[in-house]
């Protein structure tokens, strides 16, 4: 039991200092390149439902399930007024491998100097198998009309996530 107390104490101490966006933060305007190298900034999706989701690393299997999953739904979320964009630190040509790979529709931010990892609050302190590191948390943001944060998923299921959105 102590154990368990421990890594939710640790987990919280982690979530705390990374200053994350939370509902009803204005998310800061950003300006990224994509898989293909073209220049994505948050106000091309102005007047748009945004669903931003952070992944650790491309082609993993963690984030090969999160993203086939929101494929899969692609439609289903696009009929409901939603854009989609992934963002990792991945490479622009590691991003476009991914997106080959697994035929994602939807852009892969190559944020590789964290401009948008650091803008969200998403780039923090981790363990992994008594392992701690810096890294991208999973974590994925749904973001209205105006540019404002609605929503906030950070127990991301990785297999059925296009469902916590809707």
């Amino acid at each position: 039991m102590a154990i368990v107390n421990l890594y939710f104490y640790e987990t919280n101490l982690i979530k705390k200092a990374m200053k994350t966006l939370k509902v009803g933060d204005k998310v800061p305007s950003f300006s990224s390149k994509d898989q293909d190298g073209n220049v994505i900034n948050l106000s091309d999706y102005l007047g748009k439902k945004l669903i931003v989701f952070f992944y650790p690393k491309a082609s993993t299997p963690g984030c090969t399930a999160e993203a086939c999953n929101l494929r899969d739904n692609y439609k289903e979320l696009q009929k409901q007024g939603y854009e989609l964009l992934g963002v990792s630190a991945d490479s622009e040509k590691r991003q476009a491998n991914f997106r080959d790979k697994y035929k994602f529709q939807f852009p892969l931010l190559a944020d590789e100097d964290h401009t948008v990892i650091n803008a969200f609050g998403v780039w923090g302190p981790k363990k992994f198998m008594g392992r701690s590191y810096d890294g991208i948390h999973r974590i994925t943001f749904i973001i209205d009309e105006k540019g404002v944060v609605s929503k906030v998923i950070d127990k991301v299921k990785t297999k059925d996530h296009a469902a916590q959105i809707v």
